[in-house]
């Protein structure tokens, strides 16, 4: 029966029946993870190879951003251009060589 909105009643076991059979679906489809036999902190060190690689390509782009920043500037003869391409020619530089840096830091 609907009321005058046109909008049906509430239905509280149409609601306990969606949220079984959501309840079932999750406990169905669960897939177990296996551990395998590698040392966990080979996988730390992989994460953190891939991570800085990811870094050091956003280096790069920073880096080749700011070289053509600056011969762009000195074509124009803009010197606020020239100073926004040297900041970021060197937060290039320093992004793309950040695991080197982190390891003179740290020892």
């Amino acid at each position: 029966m609907k009321n005058s909105l046109n909008q049906p009643k509430f239905n509280a076991k149409r609601l306990l029946s969606i949220i079984i059979t959501v309840v079932l679906i999750v406990a169905v489809t669960t897939v177990p993870a296996f551990a395998t036999e590698t040392d966990p902190l080979t996988v730390i060190d992989n994460l953190s190879d891939f991570i800085f690689s990811l870094i050091r390509a956003i280096g790069l782009i920073l880096l080749a951003f700011g070289i053509l920043q600056v011969g762009l500037s000195f074509k124009s003869h803009d010197p606020s251009q020239k100073a926004n391409g040297m900041l970021t020619l060197v937060g290039g530089i320093i992004i793309t060589f950040t695991e080197e840096i982190l390891t003179l830091i740290t020892g």
